[in-house]
């Protein structure tokens, strides 16, 4: 299956570095304000959709396009796509942009392709079998301060979006980093940080899609990755949190406060707070466990 996946985020991959050679020829839609699909996100995703169920009729289908209108119905097999994380790059030519390919068995993620066709790298995951950047074995990063880290995020951009929560957990973690990171791309974030090129990761307002298959990438890396709070059944609350386990627990301990999921306490610390005047409040919820990293056969964690 990890196979028939390579091979379709490749074909999509193809197709997007073509397209990229003459990008302003690519008709561009938008969705929403700031939220772009191209003639591309949608080729790319026909051609991931063609593959992948021509090789499991039986399998369903989760795309960020077309949502569940193709593949089987009711499959506890479900394959979560996002045809071209970062569009808004790939339309302005930037070259940070990737094909994210996972499927979910029974609600579990246990196979994750993110592909960057820029750089042709190919970033795989088995559960329990370790992750692999170009068929090499990869490993969160060692770090263990804050202010030796760099972490990536992606900033709001969409109307509703809380951006004055944003400010307040900038503020927070700014003065505590070596450096953040703005990439623009959440599953190639999630590949980096599983290949330790960054330390650490968090966003707010994501879908099963953008982070279905960096999650697998990130576990199978030995990190550990959730929501604000560490709660890692998180794939459908728009909270995305990664990290080594040393840095996601210092993560949890700065951004906790501002997740929807955090205690009544926290948030009233968070309202007595200097900054409190640029935060927006958000709903009350009981705290959640911890995440556990993925025990893959040699992952020390």
């Amino acid at each position: 299956m990890l196979n028939v996946a390579v091979k379709a985020a490749r074909a999509a991959g193809s197709l997007i570095n073509r397209a990229a050679l003459d990008v302003e020829a690519v008709r561009i839609n938008q969705k929403q304000i700031n939220d772009f699909v191209t003639e591309v996100d949608q080729a790319a995703e026909k051609v991931i959709i063609e593959t992948l169920t021509t090789a499991y009729p039986g399998h369903g289908i989760l795309a960020e396009e077309s949502g569940s209108e193709f593949g089987a119905k009711d499959s506890e097999f479900v394959w979560i796509i996002d045809p071209l994380d970062g569009t808004t790059n790939f339309i302005h030519g930037f070259p940070f942009y990737c094909v994210s390919i996972a499927l979910a068995v029974q609600g579990k993620i246990e196979q994750a392709v993110v592909y960057d066709p820029t750089r042709n790298d190919l970033f795989t995951a088995t559960k329990g079998r370790g992750a692999y950047m170009n068929e090499r074995r990869i490993r969160v990063s060692k770090r263990v301060r804050l202010n030796e880290c760099l972490i990536s995020t992606g900033f709001p951009f969409r109307p509703g979006d809380n951006f004055k929560n944003y400010l307040g957990m900038m503020s927070d973690l700014m003065p505590k980093l070596a450096g953040i990171r703005r990439p623009g791309a959440a599953a190639l974030d999630l590949a980096y940080v599983a290949a330790g090129f960054t330390d650490g990761f968090f966003e707010t307002g994501l879908n099963p899609w953008d982070v279905a298959a960096g999650s697998l990438l990130i576990t199978e890396a030995g990190g550990l990755v959730g929501n604000f709070t560490g709660e890692a059944d998180f794939l459908d609350q728009k909270e995305c949190m990664a990290g080594n386990p040393r840095v996601y627990g210092q993560l949890v301990s700065v951004l906790g406060k501002y997740s929807k999921f955090a205690s009544a306490g926290e948030k009233a610390t968070l309202r007595q707070a200097p900054n409190a005047e640029a935060v927006e409040q958000v709903e009350v919820a009981a705290p959640p466990a911890a995440a556990e990293p993925s025990k893959s056969e040699d992952a020390p964690f």
